[in-house]
């Protein structure tokens, strides 16, 4: 039997969408409201989604708390309360949009996990806004 499993957890962070070889013109444009130079911020919403066979001696896919774990270790002490531009290092070069954070959470959990283990994360910028990945 195949089955999934999910974990909600959330962050606090700030960050400003542009591009440095853009000018502040273009960012403005393109960008708008996010582009502030003194930066915004929101309260991310995390949907950490495992699938795979369950396990016959543990009846688990993933042990929730190993996934609890996980999720406070990679995700909200390396992001909750921080400028994401400026604190952490995924970001110096990466515009911090919702999608390629959400990309850079996967990347920061998949290889916690079994390999045989699918992974899905969905995450909210706000209520209404929101990306999923699942490494594709």
């Amino acid at each position: 039997m195949i089955v999934t499993v999910s974990r909600k957890a959330h962050f606090n962070a700030a960050h400003r969408l542009y591009r440095k070889d853009w000018s502040d013109e273009k960012n403005n444009q393109v960008f708008g409201k996010c582009s502030n130079p003194n930066f915004h911020g929101h309260n991310y919403e995390l949907i950490v989604s495992v699938t795979g066979k369950i396990n016959k001696e543990t009846g688990y896919v993933i042990d929730m708390k190993d996934l609890k774990d996980i999720i406070k270790e990679e995700v909200e002490d390396a992001f909750d309360h921080k400028n994401l531009n400026i604190e952490v290092e995924a970001f110096k070069d990466l515009n911090p949009t919702a999608e390629n954070i959400v990309v850079v959470i996967y990347n920061k959990i998949k290889p916690r996990l079994d390999s045989l283990l699918d992974l899905e994360v969905i995450l909210y910028e706000t209520p209404r806004n929101f990306v999923s990945y699942s490494g594709r």
